[in-house]
This record gives C-alpha cells, sequence and structure tokens, in this order.
C-alpha cells in the first residue's frame, strides 16, 4: 500500500463533468489499495474572479479579507469533488486547509511552516479519501491565509512530506514538463525525467508547470514528484534527485522564457558599500521580488548606475516604494522599461561545460538579439532581451542546444 497526494489544477476542476474525471482518476487509486490524499485548485478562472471583486469592493483593501475571500474558491471545489466521491461509492470527506496548514508571513504570500497531520492520519487508516482546498493555511493569529497564486501546489508538497507520503502526483492541463513551451516551439520534446535542480531553476525563469516554492520543498524533503495530464491516461515527467550516470540526454535540459519581467534603473547612485541594500530592501519589505541585478561604477567618479527586473505587475508598486526614498538613496533619475523578457537555458549540463553559455550568446548575436542584462547560475544563464525577441530567442536556442523533436514526433509535443 502507497500513500499518494494527488493534485489537481483549476482546469481539472473546471465544472462537474471534469471534477466527475478527476473523481474516477482518484477513485482507481484508492480501489488499488492506495491512501489517498487530494489536494484541489479552484475553478479555472475562479480565483481572478474572486481577486476582481476584491478590488471593485475596496481598491485598498485589508490583506486578511482578501484571504478570506480568495480562499473560498478551493473550499467549494473540495466540497464537490467529496460529494461527486460520495455519490460514486468512495468513502471521502473535504477538510479546510486552515485545519492543516500552519502558515507565516505576509497575507496573500504565506509560507507554509507546518502540517497538522493527526486529522489526516486517522481518515486515511480508515479507508476515507481525504479531500483539501489547496492554496491556504491559517496564520499565526488565527486567519486564513493564502500562499500566493499557484500555491495549490505548495499545499501539495507540504501536505506529502508531512504525511510522509511516497510520492505526490501533480495533474495539470499539459502532460509533462517539456523542452520549452510548445505554443512556441511545436518541435519541443517532453523529458522522461528532470532533476529537482533543473526543476527548480525551470519554475523559477518562466516554466508554469509547477509553482518554484513546490519544487524546492520537493528538493529539500527528496519527495518523489510526477507531472501528469489530468485529461489524459499518458506517461508524464518523473522529478527526481539525479539523472544517473548512465542516462543520456542533452546538456541542456530546457528553454524557459518569462514575459513578466519589467526592468528598473536608477542612475547616479553614491557609489559607496550599502547602496544596493538601501535600494533593495524597501523593495523587500513591500514583498516586492527582485532579480537580474547588475550594479555598474563609473570610475573616478564616485557615482554608479543600477539596474535590476521585478515583476511586471509589481513595477508601478516598486516606481512608488522607490521614489518615497530618493531622497535617502540618493539617485539622480528612476527609469522603467515593462517591455522586457527573460530567456534562459538551464541543464546540469552547464556546470562542467562553460562553452554552453558562449553558445547562447554567440546564437543570440547572430540574429541580432541584444543582451540587456546577464545573471547565471550553476546550472542556468539568464539573459534579458527586447520582449518582441523572445519568441525568436527560444526558438533558435532551441535548435542550436539539438532541444528539436525528431519530424515524425513533432505532433506529439504541440
Amino acid at each position: 500500500m502507497a500513500r499518494i497526494v494527488m493534485k489537481f489544477g483549476g482546469t481539472s476542476m473546471a465544472g462537474i463533468e471534469r471534477i466527475r474525471n478527476v473523481a474516477g482518476r482518484v477513485k482507481r487509486e484508492a480501489e488499488a489499495g492506495n491512501e489517498v490524499l487530494v489536494v484541489v485548485s479552484a475553478m479555472a478562472g475562479e480565483t481572478d474572479r474572486l481577486v476582481q471583486l476584491c478590488r471593485e469592493a475596496a481598491a485598498l483593501h485589508d490583506p486578511k479579507e482578501y484571504d478570506v475571500v480568495v480562499a473560498s474558491g478551493e473550499q467549494v471545489t473540495a466540497g464537490l469533488l467529496a460529494m461527486t466521491l460520495q455519490n460514486m461509492g468512495s468513502q471521502a470527506r473535504s477538510f479546510m486547509g486552515w485545519q492543516l496548514v500552519k502558515a507565516s508571513g505576509i497575507h496573500g504570500n504565506a509560507r507554509v511552516e507546518a502540517v497538522e497531520s493527526g486529522a489526516l492520519d486517522e481518515a486515511l487508516k480508515s479507508g476515507t479519501i481525504a479531500v483539501i482546498p489547496g492554496f491556504q493555511g491559517v496564520s499565526e493569529d488565527g486567519r486564513v491565509a493564502t500562499l500566493g497564486r499557484g500555491g495549490s501546489d505548495t499545499s501539495a508538497v507540504a501536505i506529502a512530506a508531512g504525511l510522509k507520503a511516497d510520492r505526490c502526483d501533480i495533474y495539470t492541463d499539459v502532460d509533462g514538463v517539456y523542452t520549452t513551451d510548445p505554443r512556441i516551439v511545436p518541435r519541443a520534446r517532453k523529458l522522461d525525467r528532470v532533476t529537482f535542480e533543473e526543476m527548480l531553476e525551470l519554475a523559477g525563469v518562466g516554466s508554469r508547470v509547477l509553482q518554484v516554492r513546490s519544487v524546492g520543498l520537493a528538493m529539500r524533503e527528496n519527495l518523489p514528484l510526477r507531472v501528469l495530464s489530468a485529461f489524459e491516461d499518458v506517461p508524464g515527467t518523473e522529478i527526481v534527485a539525479e539523472l544517473g550516470a548512465d542516462m543520456e540526454r542533452n546538456a541542456i535540459a530546457g528553454i524557459a522564457a518569462d514575459r513578466n519581467e519589467a526592468r528598473v534603473t536608477l542612475t547616479g547612485i553614491a557609489d559607496r558599500p550599502g547602496m544596493v541594500a538601501a535600494v533593495i530592501t524597501p523593495l523587500a519589505q513591500a514583498g516586492i521580488s527582485v532579480d537580474m541585478i547588475v550594479h555598474a561604477a563609473t570610475a573616478g567618479e564616485g557615482r554608479s548606475d543600477l539596474n535590476f527586473t521585478v515583476p511586471r505587475g509589481s513595477l508601478t508598486q516598486a516606481r512608488s516604494v522607490l521614489e518615497k526614498e530618493q531622497a535617502a538613496i540618493g539617485f539622480d533619475a528612476l527609469l522603467t522599461d515593462g517591455a522586457v523578457a527573460k530567456v534562459s537555458i538551464v541543464g546540469v549540463g552547464i556546470r562542467s561545460n562553460p562553452a554552453l553559455a558562449a553558445r547562447m550568446f554567440e546564437t543570440l548575436a547572430e540574429r541580432k538579439i541584444n543582451l540587456l542584462a546577464v545573471t547565471a547560475s550553476e546550472i542556468r544563464v539568464s539573459a534579458l532581451i527586447a520582449e518582441d525577441q523572445m519568441e525568436l530567442a527560444v526558438r533558435v536556442l532551441h535548435s542550436a542546444f539539438g532541444l528539436d523533436a525528431e519530424a515524425d514526433h513533432a505532433g506529439a509535443a504541440a
């Protein structure tokens, strides 16, 4: 008998017929003798609808009340799935996220601290299928707290880790992890296996198959993950610690791209210790993520420019925060550019082969794609480019690193 967590996204839960399809999959796992926990997202589009209602009610709303509203979508699907399973003859019950998941941090983007496993253990031992709304927990002050967009993935992994599950299966509207977005490159290939490290980087730089926090948590807990289709019974992609020395695969696992980028430039900053912290700290306190930081000093002048990126949706807030801090920071001008994108190559092969980064830059140069900023990790190289060149960059890099599928298999990736 295995203990399995099955997570279903919003498109999987979009209406009663799809919920019945999910219930059928869950029932088959339970009838195979497994202990099953199911984590569900809200119906597709429901969270966006609830967010809009909050905005209409009050532009500057209380984040704690916001969490009460937006958490309701997952509660609806949890109850409906439990009802459907009961109607199919299965023993099932729903729980609420706030009964199980202890969270801390900022409301609307809280972090999982612990999972209360007692009630779930008791239900599983009695043969009950536990249905749990994702995306939510309870804060230190006893209020409902949500985990940020895509937080149901994190809920599923946290619950799987807390209940010592044998694996966590993430069911989505795609059938696995591809070498890049098949909508941009129809000949993208599905990967049978990818390492936690690679998936963490891919998720962090634009691949939206898994939420980055969920991958990081699974990596720390060494929890086996699988990405599977919610609509087709086909093999998916396994997320594993290591590929194995005997496995042959490209040095580059995939190409990721992200339009959700905006560039911020502060000019004329004093070139002295502590200035980067003076800029980044107030942004962090406002909950704004900062990436691709480039600090360039002008020799002999004592002044410098600071470039960095923020999520495009946070650009207005970032500008407001920095304008309030202008006197304290002492910059001359604040410039922004919302028409940029990030393209990245990711693969464990980068660790031992510096020529891969050179090939990336040469390939982009051949197509006259200008690099606005570059950052790298041990297994990733990212370049900031003009947004209107993003799809071209993805296509040429995908081909340059030998990731295109063979012609006779191309249709399967589309």
